[in-house]
């Protein structure tokens, strides 16, 4: 299973809001952009349908920046997920506009799919935006730090390491 670059995007920019949620000045879309080497272009229009589907807080201007509009132990990764992924089909017969099927009836795999998919968003549906991130202080770097919180099942991860995708 793996998720778009914009649904990637959107949870960066949802961490990154939620690591440096207790700073004075709110994150920018400049900084997030920098600091995950992403195009701010791009970036924007992520952010837009953030707002847009109310997870995020826009003020533009100087003194402007990004903030969340929930907590972050408020955040489903599920939730963000379902609402930011647009098809969950992994093979096109799961998908709704399936052409027909020359076993159908007989094959089982649509529905092993469908449990695996159901499993994943199970496990996504307990991990809150919280749990992901530590809070950077004021006086330190800017990046975000990102924790390894060890789901059953899951690998571990150093923390240099790309999560898989």
């Amino acid at each position: 299973m793996r998720l778009t670059q914009w649904t990637d995007y959107a949870l960066r920019v949802l961490m990154y809001c939620a690591a440096h949620e207790h700073r004075e000045a709110a994150p920018t879309i400049a900084q997030i952009a920098q600091a995950h080497d992403i195009s701010r272009s791009h970036l924007m229009k992520i952010v837009m349908e953030l707002s847009a589907k109310g997870w995020l807080s826009t003020t533009r201007g100087r003194g402007g920046g990004l903030r969340l509009l929930r907590q972050p132990s408020q955040i489903v990764l599920g939730e963000v997920i379902r609402q930011m992924e647009k098809d969950f089909a992994l093979v096109d017969c799961m998908s709704d506009d399936a052409k027909g099927c020359h076993i159908d009836g007989r094959c089982r795999l649509k529905g092993v799919l469908g449990q695996a998919t159901q499993a994943w968003m199970q496990v996504l549906d307990g991990v809150t935006l919280a749990e992901l991130v530590t809070p950077v202080s004021a006086g330190l770097s800017q990046s975000v730090s990102i924790r390894n919180i060890g789901l059953a099942g899951g690998s571990s991860r150093s923390p240099g390491s790309r999560p898989m995708r």
